[in-house]
């Protein structure tokens, strides 16, 4: 048995407990995979990372992102949490207000824009727009007629997640998921809010591909393939505000934005649980 710093952090925060939790096991170069996944299981968040030293020499850090049953290649909650939990732990990045982190998916470049962090959106494995047979298989899952459907397209970037924009933000909160119709779909729905308003778009994940079906939270893999989506295609400003996780009595808030020839998805981190964990 070792002992390891532990954190539980709140990503894309507006306070303690408005934003989507993750726990944080650091310096877990001495653990097993089956360690990893057996905590992860039992801190039964969406995710658990676990800090590890990097083996790209262009790596500031390393990272193994797990769900409480399998391990996943990236995810963005999860990459702003760490990076926010290796910053106050000490790390000092190669290059000055930039971080790269190493995963499965590969190296991810993060910013830090006055202590907000942001991270660069990984390229889409599937783009596109989805078979009219998955749209309509959604739509009946979700209650949706066809018509409420303005656009859809994949936004695959590890997650597969199928995303569509309805016709405004109202729409997506009016959602109520038939979770057993929509299985293993994970969809992503965005809708825009009217002109003038204090955040752009509202947001819901449903993470349909999960043992147990449910909603997430905040959600940055999701967020950052329709920044890609919606931004590339000029249906979006360059910078915009999304909110997450209202119908989950959250208050999450995703800045997405292009600079740099990148798509930046950031957000705001809080330290909620700090400590030690025997493993």
């Amino acid at each position: 048995m070792s002992t390891h710093e532990f954190s539980q952090v709140d990503v894309f925060t507006t306070g303690p407990g408005k934003g989507n939790p993750l726990a944080v096991v650091s310096s877990a170069e001495t653990l097993t995979d089956e360690q990893m996944r057996s905590f992860a299981n039992w801190t039964n968040l969406s995710e658990t990372t676990f800090l590890l030293p990097p083996t790209d020499p262009a790596a500031d850090y390393r990272v193994r992102i797990f769900t409480p049953s399998d391990e996943l290649p990236f995810a963005g909650h999860p990459t702003l949490g760490t990076a926010h939990v290796w910053l106050r732990g000490g790390g000092k990045p190669r290059t000055e207000g930039r971080i790269v982190q190493e995963c499965a998916a590969g190296l991810v470049n993060i910013k830090n824009d006055g202590g907000r962090l942001a991270f660069a959106a990984p390229a889409r494995r599937r783009a596109g727009e989805l078979p009219e047979e998955n749209v309509q298989r959604i739509c009946a899952a979700l209650g949706l007629d066809r018509s409420d459907v303005l656009r859809h397209q994949w936004a695959d970037n590890g997650p597969q997640w199928q995303a569509l924009q309805l016709t405004d933000a109202q729409k997506v909160l009016d959602v109520e998921p038939d979770w057993a119709a929509l299985a293993p779909f994970g969809v992503g729905l965005i809708g825009a809010y009217p002109s003038g308003a204090d955040i752009d778009f509202e947001v819901r994940g449903l993470m349909g591909f999960e043992a147990m079906p449910a909603e997430d939270p905040v959600t940055g893999s999701l967020n950052a393939a329709l920044g890609q989506w919606l931004i590339g295609a000029g249906l979006a400003p360059d910078s915009y505000i999304a909110r997450q996780g209202t119908r989950l009595g959250r208050d999450g808030r995703v800045y997405v934005s292009a600079a740099d020839g990148e798509i930046w998805v950031g957000g705001d981190v809080q330290t909620v649980i700090s400590g030690t964990v025997k493993l």
